[in-house]
């Protein structure tokens, strides 16, 4: 039975996502019966994403509202159809792109799965760094060509590597304890984090350039903001080691891509991407054919059968705010203003 507030009416709950198959992974059937027991859910049957004026005017009554990938911010424009709203739930993870000081100063709460989409992207971290340590797109092609290996073939391991993070966000914070049972030295750089704050974690804070040069696995997970545009330049680039792994899960536009492929193109050291700096990746860049790199076209995480958990994650949310109880994981304006700029 949908909840009811003290003056009878139910609970008005907006979902944005529009039906299709993404839909379907965020909502399952089992979901969105859970989300209609809470109140009057509103479901997108538009086939689309709404626009901005659309929104606005579909938030009127609303106090809870659903969104996911696309959605428009969440400016005074859009807010001034908000005559109920209480909570955003962004069933995806980060909100920088979403939020807006206008809805902050209404006291608007936020949250998303933002946990469940970095545990699922460290996931994928561990996944690529052992992807190209033991060289398996190399050997699965050989043999698939009816080649065998040699006696001098080549293959490493992630046991008791030096892994060095470049940011040390939500994302990072789920990939230590998962490279524990590694037994790797986790060296971390972040000018935003307390270096107590790193240690508490498991990793040994160190400047950028010490990051870089002393990192078998250099894995990126600094958030896309102005400021950290193309942080990882030629120069930086230059200083990784000979036969390093460079895993960027994070966004393209952290790294000069030209300066990258110039870099990879003498076979110095191998990279995994799944993010650049534009997607989908053109058929003429530089990156594409290089023997040393593994392309993936931006799918570190969530994994499809994460999705619903994001999304459950959400509605919890919002059965705690909804039973006067606090939220466990609020996204305030200094958090939001901090996340990945899409």
């Amino acid at each position: 039975m949908a909840s009811r507030k003290k003056d009878d009416r139910p609970v008005g709950i907006l979902v944005t996502l529009p039906a299709g198959h993404v839909f379907d992974t965020f909502f399952p059937s089992e979901v969105r019966s859970r989300l209609e027991s809470l109140g009057e859910v509103a479901w997108n049957g538009t086939g689309r994403g709404f626009g901005p004026e659309e929104l606005a005017e579909r938030l009127t009554g609303a106090e809870i509202c659903i969104t996911g990938w696309g959605a428009p911010r969440f400016d005074a424009a859009v807010l001034r159809g908000a005559d109920r709203l209480r909570l955003l739930a962004h069933t995806a993870g980060s909100v920088a792109g979403l939020v807006s000081p206008e809805l902050y100063d209404r006291g608007i709460q936020v949250v998303s799965g933002n946990d469940v989409f970095a545990e699922s992207v460290a996931e994928s971290v561990v996944a690529y760094s052992l992807l190209a340590l033991r060289r398996l797109p190399h050997w699965t092609r050989e043999i698939q060509e009816g080649r065998w290996k040699t006696e001098d073939f080549l293959t490493e391991g992630l046991l008791d590597q030096t892994v060095g993070l470049v940011g040390f966000g939500a994302v990072a914070r789920c990939l230590v304890p998962l490279l524990r049972p590694f037994r790797a030295r986790i060296r971390a750089y972040d000018p935003f984090v307390p270096a107590a704050a790193m240690r508490d974690c498991g990793a040994e804070p160190a400047p950028l350039r010490e990051v870089v040069s002393g990192s078998r696995i250099l894995s990126l997970h600094a958030p896309k903001r102005p400021e950290t545009r193309h942080l990882i330049d030629a120069d930086i680039l230059r200083l990784v080691p000979d036969g390093a792994v460079f895993v960027n899960t994070a966004r393209g536009d952290l790294v000069d891509e030209t300066a990258l492929a110039a870099q990879l193109s003498t076979g110095r050291f191998q990279a995994v991407l799944d993010v650049f700096q534009k997607e989908p990746l053109p058929p003429e860049s530089p990156l594409r054919g290089l023997p040393n790199v593994i392309l993936v076209p931006h799918m570190a995480g969530p994994t499809t059968d994460r999705r619903r958990l994001a999304t459950l994650a959400v509605i919890e949310e919002t059965e705690r705010l909804l039973a006067g109880r606090p939220l466990e994981h609020p996204i305030g304006r200094a958090y939001a203003m901090a996340m990945t700029q899409s």
